[in-house]
């Protein structure tokens, strides 16, 4: 599999997946129990889509053998499964244009490079995301440096002075979350409420009142300090005109992302509202070799359920092996019987 990098590189695989989410992460582990290598592009700049960027630290209760399980922990979970297969994953960019028929697919990203792949799996959510940006002037040349609208290493802000803007699920949890790692962590939001879950805000009130958080309410960003991408302060602004410079090394901004089928939705794919038409026993679309798989599938009585997505994952991944060897016979083999490459045991 090529992993080139660059203006007009190509990458190569079996497979190419959109998406990075929870349901595409399980298609890399199906393809790859069946041989077929991934490739899996997703617009966000780290995998999980909205179990990472919009509530990590949020509790899911229906995924079977976990009464329990975080959204972020369920991701890396699911890397670790996919992992023996050695995906390729190209992040920060996304798919806007397709050519080519089943078998020889041609793929191309909003920063010119190139795809190629025998199938093309759709497991995108609700469409392509993107965070909503803050109204900052050079607020680019912070992100990926100081400016962040994603965790995957929260360790990285051990002992840092941290700024979190937002009012929602996301800015509480993760303020929750580095309360106790961070040297200090300021919560910003525009209004005395918040959004986010109650329990959590009681909790976050309460490190409040420990000093273990500081609020900042009501107020909003007006502007960044720092040099050649390294933030020194975040400048905020209150209901009365007054501001004052919060000295952060990192800000954390958490309002929401943007999403939408973007190019998705002319591709010459059956569209339904914000969804793809699929046909429920392999997932493929209306175009052969093209398939979709997660929320962004539809078909009658569908349940827009994670498990349900994975059950397509596995459908589709048959699917494409026999699209792509229509001489061979495909032998179901369990993974207790099969298991894992390198010798590694299966584990059900």
């Amino acid at each position: 599999m090529s992993s080139k990098t660059g203006p007009d590189s190509a990458h190569s695989a079996d497979v190419t997946i959109i998406g990075a989410g929870p349901v595409g992460l399980f298609a890399v582990f199906e393809c790859g129990m069946l041989g077929l290598t991934c490739q899996v592009v997703d617009s966000l700049s780290g995998i999980g889509g909205q179990c990472s960027a919009l509530y990590p630290e949020k509790p899911i209760y229906d995924i079977p053998a976990w009464p329990q399980i975080n959204a972020g922990e369920l991701i890396d979970k699911l890397a670790e499964q996919a992992a023996p297969f050695k995906p390729s994953y190209i992040l920060g960019q996304k798919i806007v244009s397709i050519g080519g028929k089943a078998g020889e697919w041609q793929l191309l990203s909003d920063k010119g490079e190139a795809f190629h792949s025998r199938a093309i799996i759709i497991a995108a959510g609700a469409g392509a995301f993107g965070p909503n940006r803050p109204p900052l002037e050079g607020i680019e040349d912070y992100e990926d440096h100081s400016v962040f609208y994603m965790i995957r290493n929260k360790d990285m802000f051990q002992d840092q002075q941290i700024v979190i803007a937002g009012g929602g699920d996301s800015a509480v949890d993760w303020a929750l979350a580095l309360a106790d790692i961070a040297a200090k962590v300021t919560l910003m939001h525009r209004r005395a409420k918040f959004r986010a879950a109650p329990e959590s805000v009681s909790r976050m009130e309460k490190l409040a009142a420990e000093g273990k958080i500081d609020l900042c309410v009501p107020a909003q960003l007006a502007g960044l300090e720092g040099q050649d991408g390294i933030l020194s302060g975040v400048q905020v602004q209150f209901e009365d005109g007054s501001e004052k410079i919060i000295p952060a090394r990192y800000l954390l901004p958490f309002y929401g992302l943007a999403a939408s089928l973007g190019p998705i939705a002319e591709w010459n794919l059956e569209i339904d509202g914000q969804t793809v038409k699929t046909t429920s026993s392999t997932s493929q679309t209306n175009i052969a070799g093209i398939y979709a798989i997660g929320d962004i599938a539809a078909y009658e009585h569908k349940l827009k359920l994670i498990l349900t997505g994975f059950a397509e994952a596995a459908q589709a991944a048959h699917a494409i092996y026999r699209q792509i060897n229509p001489d061979k016979a495909l032998h179901m083999e369990y993974s207790t019987t099969k298991g894992l490459p390198g010798g590694l045991p299966g584990r059900g």
